[in-house]
């Protein structure tokens, strides 16, 4: 057997699906050598709004966790150090890299990367199993893991992999050789002057509290607060429809 035995392992958790509009929470990763963990990577990442609810109750994030941590502007250099030239390995791993990508593309940073996918080693041999999620295999395997968190999957990842690699590697090796991540992303822009100016005007339609430039909700306008200082274009037009609409449905003509 002649699998891959030095990369990163890592994972995301995020305030939700969409890399376009989403963002990361919390990142976690292994340096894995010859099979073994030999440094870790972990921190909460301030999103600069409040967290869904539902991802609350998904990951056990807290506002009160992600609201003094760093933003992904300020680790992702650290970020990619702790990679450097590392293959990537994660389990369905063009999701967190997509996010990755992201961020990378608008500090215009190179994050061009090949990776190995649990996911897809999974779906090729544990066919027969009714599911190939994480949680799923990590009980099927007796994988000790405390779910949706960002090292705790990551490390899951790795175990995965070394399971699957020593069931399966020799049957289909080239199952378990890293491929190139493609996720093509364009640079984001902030928000307009026009745009802010439209949104402090729909704070005082609304009567928000807006402290500095964090818009704090009234019921029904918005999931939590936003720090309107690193708002992007696209998020700022959907914050204004949002308003608007809420608005309009308030005070109909």
């Amino acid at each position: 057997m002649n699998t891959p035995m030095n990369y990163v392992a890592f994972d995301i958790e995020t305030t939700g699906l969409n890399p376009k509009y989403d963002k990361i929470i919390e990142l976690g990763a292994v340096r894995v050598r010859d099979g073994e963990v030999v440094d870790t990577f972990s921190t909460f990442v301030n999103p600069a709004k409040s967290l869904p609810e539902r991802i609350v109750e998904l990951t056990g994030i807290r506002d009160a966790d992600v609201a003094d941590a760093p933003y992904i502007d300020d680790i992702l250099d650290s970020f990619l150090a702790f990679v450097g030239d590392d293959v990537l390995l994660g389990h369905n791993i063009l999701f967190d890299y997509s996010f990755v990508k992201k961020a990378a593309v608008n500090q215009r940073k190179d994050f061009a990367k090949q990776g190995i996918d649990t996911l897809r080693i999974a779906k090729r041999f544990l066919s027969g199993l009714e599911s190939r999620q994480l949680g799923f295999l990590c009980e099927y395997y007796q994988i000790r893991l405390d779910a949706h968190r960002a090292l705790n999957d990551a490390i899951a990842a790795h175990r995965l992999y070394g399971i699957l690699a020593q069931e399966y590697g020799a049957q289909e090796e080239s199952m378990f050789w890293p491929m190139p991540l493609i996720y093509t992303v364009k640079k984001e822009s902030p928000a307009t002057p026009r745009q802010l100016e439209l949104l402090q005007k729909l704070i005082g339609q609304y009567h928000l509290q807006c402290e500095g430039l964090v818009l704090y909700p009234v019921e029904n306008v918005t999931d939590g607060f936003i720090d309107l200082e690193k708002v992007t274009k696209n998020e700022a037009s959907r914050l204004i429809d949002r308003l608007l609409s809420n608005f309009r449905r308030s005070y109909p003509s």
